[in-house]
């Protein structure tokens, strides 16, 4: 059994466990400021239910007491723009931002969560500086690769727009780390397999898989109750999962295996609030089924 998970890339590359501190850059996002949409994707409540909020100073020491407990001495921080869309807004006020979150000598790394069409050349620019100071990853929300499947979620871009962001990070030496979600509609297990190959050959360094969950006050949550968006099962998931991790090379460091929202928002499927549950059934099925990432290319 194998599949590259982060965990083991960032102690061989830093020699101590590193957590995320999960910060709030105060950026709304293109599918919702009206300029796109105003609903956002289907799923999304928009709550930035993890994020911090405040002084980055505040932020920071709010991040780090909610991992206290398990960080402990010597731990290192990855400061994680997490919620909506962090490249979204006045570059000036981002970059003072950015900067003060990867000051502490303990923060090892910068991540940013954005959107492949909300990637302007000042913001690469500033980026590509950022990572000569330390690393930067940039996280895509692609989910799928499928045209129907991105109408379906209300993505707002084409795929191509996702190709020449890749490339355009790639190029300048920042990490690409890609967002798919399994159990879209309407999607078999081959085209989720088809997602995986796609982001594999793209060019990211790393990607994260999510299960399409439904959180209360989403406009996927209204389909749900009509009977219009039927759920994966803890089996089929984990079936969907292996089937990815086949298709993506071995080199492709794997982020996260499912995502889980806040757990009293959570309407179905209900087994995925159980977190420690899911993983370890995860690692269990691995195990019995010899999984090995890549070996299906």
């Amino acid at each position: 059994m194998y599949y590259n998970r982060l965990s083991d890339d960032l102690r061989r590359t830093y020699g101590a466990k590193v957590y995320k501190l999960s910060l709030s850059s105060g950026c709304t996002c293109p599918n919702r400021d009206g300029t796109l949409g105003r609903r956002g994707c289907i799923f999304c409540d928009g709550s930035g239910a993890f994020a911090q909020r405040g002084s980055m100073e505040e932020q920071l020491t709010a991040a780090r007491r909610r991992v206290a407990a398990k960080a402990g001495e010597g731990a290192k921080y990855i400061a994680y723009f997490q919620s909506f869309t962090n490249t979204y807004g006045p570059v000036e006020r981002l970059e003072r931002l950015y900067r003060e979150a990867m000051a502490p000598e303990d923060v090892v790394a910068l991540s940013v969560a954005t959107r492949p069409d909300c990637l302007p050349p000042d913001m690469l620019a500033l980026l590509e500086t950022l990572s000569r100071q330390k690393p930067v990853w940039v996280e895509l929300g692609l989910q799928t690769i499928h045209s129907a499947s991105a109408a379906y979620l209300r993505r707002g871009y084409d795929l191509e727009v996702y190709d020449r962001a890749v490339e355009a990070l790639g190029t300048r030496g920042i990490a690409v780390v890609v967002h798919q979600i399994l159990g879209i509609p309407g999607e078999t297990t081959d085209m989720m397999a088809q997602t995986a190959h796609y982001i594999g050959q793209s060019g990211a360094w790393g990607i994260k898989f999510h299960l399409l969950h439904v959180l209360r006050g989403t406009d996927l949550a209204a389909l749900w109750r009509a009977g219009e968006v039927p759920v994966l099962t803890l089996e089929a998931y984990i079936q969907a999962l292996e089937a990815c991790l086949r298709h993506l090379p071995r080199e492709v460091v794997i982020h996260r295996l499912t995502g889980d929202g806040a757990k009293r928002d959570l309407l179905a499927p209900l087994w995925s609030g159980e977190k420690k549950k899911v993983l370890n059934a995860i690692r269990a099925a691995f195990v019995r089924d010899d999984l090995e990432q890549g070996s299906a290319l």
